[in-house]
């Protein structure tokens, strides 16, 4: 995998995609910081590891799941090298038979392609159909890595700034989540 081994402290100075550009506004209005990784499009979280090293934090696993009768849906963050089963969540949340959204879900709530998925696609969600689920693991960790709505940047954020400024703005609230690793 390519990537560029500088981290930049800024949005890009080249034009991008409009959805990646939202997310460079709404972290500068906020007063976030963060640094940002370009690299080649990394669709998986194996493809992600190189990408760890390089901004020295882990980046999340974020899943979109839906009830069965698609009238529920969840992003879910969670360690990339975590183990998921659906039977895990379900209980937790009260919500049977869980399943992976389609794209073209993912697409119509977020406004995000499979494989860029991230919790800076909430911004998209304003009628709030997406309920955000964070596993416990995470919490401690002083940065995280996503994706800017692009899986071609990731970005490193600290979690802190994420629970407390990133996601009140986009209003959505968070239920955690305790996974088991095994």
């Amino acid at each position: 995998m390519n990537i560029d081994p500088v981290l930049h402290p800024c949005r890009p100075e080249s034009e991008r995609l409009e959805k990646e550009m939202k997310c460079y506004d709404l972290l500068d209005l906020l007063g976030i910081p963060y640094l940002r990784a370009d690299h080649d499009h990394a669709d998986t979280i194996d493809l992600c590891r190189e990408i760890e090293k390089i901004l020295g934090c882990q980046i999340c696993k974020n899943l979109l799941l839906t009830n069965r009768q698609m009238t529920s849906f969840y992003l879910l963050m969670m360690p990339g090298d975590k183990p998921f089963r659906t039977k895990d969540l379900s209980k937790q949340i009260q919500s049977a038979r869980l399943s992976f959204a389609s794209g073209e879900q993912m697409e119509q709530l977020l406004g995000i392609s499979p494989g860029s998925l991230t919790v800076l696609g909430l911004m998209n969600d304003t009628e709030g159909k997406v309920k955000l689920l964070i596993d416990s693991d995470l919490i401690p960790l002083e940065y995280i890595g996503c994706h800017p709505c692009v899986n071609s940047s990731t970005l490193k954020l600290k979690m802190t700034d994420v629970i407390e400024f990133l996601l009140p703005a986009m209003h959505h609230d968070i239920t955690f989540v305790e996974l088991p690793r095994s």
